[in-house]
């Protein structure tokens, strides 16, 4: 019937009724909505386990949200969230019953809720060890936003809450689920161009707000370091394939700048691996523009820049004198993220980034903002 409907209006019906004026030509408009209404795409085939997404901030709503579309083994089924009125907004756009929709004072009802398997906690980093925590005591698996936490003891936390309940516990590194990350990671293992030598890893953007709680110590852990530095830790530990064993570091903050009045601006900073292999990195919240990742080999090297962008990744590899550029497919980080913690739930099989992946981070970070402070090296 709707088939026939679409066909008739969009066919000699519409143009029938195009010259017969205004009125006719809204009729038209109406039948069209209503044949649309009953065309509905069907989902993939298979299991798609409820995913629950604690804080309705901007990354919610513009990534994390739109993402479930292109999802084959998650979906969305509640929100929590401190305001109501966005709450349900939302839930009309992306079809959460309104029963489903929870705040900080009763989010611990959710245990309750056999229509949620996974809880992804997108709150400021302070408040990460607390609600994963809770996720997890209320029967939940957890997909927890970087960094995991503020301090090493919170992480621990959090994988002791997920060891004691037995549930998946799962740290939000997108970067490590979209193929230009992973080419990297491949071509420095293969040592395709050669063994590696140096790694550089640079991010950074100007922030905006001063008021916001990235700039607030207690809510952020720390300034550019926690919140995008994070991206080049991460990256130098992938692409290297090993732990550090020492750390140097250098902190900055412009004097004055009301941004900067609890956390740092800039950080530079220094590891170095057990192969030998060096990695410079740096991060700010002062200058725009970097996004980074380099890997040098003995014969040359190759690159993502961007390397950390939601979208538009672009690979480069300098071998010999010619210089090439990587064509991958574009994937989108939180779908691919949510997937595979979905599988992993499924399958029963730990994580990539596990909540001791994130630990490791944390560790690292108060160790760079000792290197820093005390002005030495810091043997890991």
């Amino acid at each position: 019937m709707a088939d026939s409907l679409v066909k008739d209006v969009t066919r000699r019906g519409f143009i029938k009724k195009v010259g017969q004026g205004l009125l006719a030509a809204n009729v038209a408009g109406t039948f069209l909505k209503d044949a649309a209404a009953q065309l509905v795409v069907p989902d993939p085939p298979g299991r798609k386990l409820g995913w629950a997404i604690v804080g309705l901030g901007s990354l919610s709503i513009n990534q994390i949200l739109p993402a479930f579309a292109k999802c084959e083994k998650s979906r969305v089924v509640a929100f929590v969230s401190g305001h109501p009125d966005k709450a349900n907004k939302l839930a009309l756009r992306y079809g959460v019953s309104p029963k489903n929709i929870y705040n900080y004072q009763n989010y611990d009802s959710i245990k309750d809720n056999p229509e949620v398997d996974v809880i992804y906690i997108v709150l400021p980093n302070g408040m990460h060890a607390e609600y994963t925590v809770r996720g997890l005591q209320a029967g939940k698996h957890v997909l927890s936003e970087k960094p995991m936490a503020n301090t090493p003891a919170e992480c621990q936390s959090m994988i002791d809450a997920a060891r004691t309940a037995s549930r998946k516990l799962m740290v939000a590194y997108r970067c490590r689920y979209e193929p230009f990350n992973q080419e990297m990671i491949r071509m420095a293992r293969s040592q395709e161009l050669g063994p590696l030598k140096v790694i550089l890893c640079d991010t950074g953007f100007r922030i905006g707000d001063p008021t916001q709680w990235r700039l607030k110590k207690a809510l952020a852990g720390g300034g550019s370091m926690m919140d995008i530095g994070i991206y080049s830790l991460q990256a130098a530990r992938y692409i290297s394939g090993e732990e550090p064993v020492e750390v140097n570091a250098f902190l900055y903050s412009t004097p004055g700048d009301e941004h900067f009045k609890e956390v740092e601006e800039t950080v530079m900073f220094q590891l170095r691996f057990p192969s030998g292999v060096l990695a410079n990195c740096s991060s700010s919240y002062g200058y725009s523009g970097q996004s980074r990742f380099r890997a040098v080999t003995a014969q040359g090297w190759f690159e993502l820049e961007p390397a950390n962008g939601y979208t538009g990744l672009r690979m480069h590899v300098h071998r010999g004198n010619a210089l090439e550029e990587v064509t991958l497919p574009q994937k989108d980080h939180f779908a691919a993220e949510m997937d595979h913690m979905s599988g992993c739930v499924m399958d029963n099989k730990e994580p990539l980034t596990p909540g001791e992946e994130g630990l490791r981070d944390i560790k690292l970070i108060t160790q760079i903002y000792e290197a820093a402070r005390t002005n030495r090296t810091v043997k890991v």
